[in-house]
């Protein structure tokens, strides 16, 4: 089991990042909008602590990921399961929003967070990399219950892996995550594997985030 825990810094998060999960697609929103976005990166950046968890098995567990998914993970000889959060105490700061009903920040909170959560992702993935690189291993891309077949519940499945070591993660009975703002999954690993541009058009979920930002 391999867990870190990250600062805002460590995320690399670029302000273009967060207009583009907000739906600035290479635009820019206007001043007020972008003052307000800064605003709130200023507040989060001091206290902010993302984490990640990644275990790595030889075994695939019995999941129901579909074909899609199976088909990306086909010449792995091991697999990395992984869990990433914004962490509970972004979760608080959002909630506090909610309360103070501040709901230009609302919505900027919920797009940052998003952002965070990927971006912690991609940490996770550049170090698991580093781990596996001795091997001359490389990596697919990552999949989550949720997208591309692999159906939500299978979070329930996939929790249990670690053993209670979930970087504070915690699973409703509806298998949605909290902090909400968590990305956990599976991507294989082994020397015949390769990250690959995600291939949407294999893939009827048009909500994905990852379809959003191709667009």
């Amino acid at each position: 089991m391999t867990q870190k825990t990250l600062t805002y810094a460590d995320l690399q998060i670029t302000p273009a990042d967060i207009y583009e999960q907000m739906g600035y697609h290479g635009t820019l929103p206007d001043q007020a909008t972008q003052a307000e976005t800064s605003a709130v990166v200023d507040e989060v950046r001091g206290w902010l602590r993302p984490q990640f968890c990644f275990l790595v098995s030889r075994d695939l567990p019995d999941f129901d990921m579909g074909q899609i998914i199976l088909r990306q993970l086909r010449g792995s000889e091991a697999y990395a399961f992984f869990i990433c959060t914004s962490g509970v105490e972004y979760e608080a700061y959002q909630q506090q929003l909610m309360k103070q009903g501040d709901m230009v920040r609302v919505f900027i909170a919920d797009a940052l967070g998003s952002v965070i959560a990927e971006h912690c992702a991609d940490r996770m993935e550049e170090h698991l990399q580093e781990s596996i690189d001795k091997l001359g291993w490389h990596h697919t891309n990552r999949f989550s219950p949720g997208y591309c077949g692999w159906h939500v519940s299978q979070q329930q499945l996939l929790f249990p892996l670690f053993g209670g070591q979930t970087c504070g993660v915690q699973l409703t009975d509806s298998s949605l995550m909290l902090p909400i703002k968590s990305v956990s999954g599976i991507i294989g690993i082994g020397e015949k594997v390769r990250k690959l541009d995600y291939t949407c058009g294999l893939c009827d979920f048009d909500k994905c985030y990852k379809r959003k930002k191709k667009a």
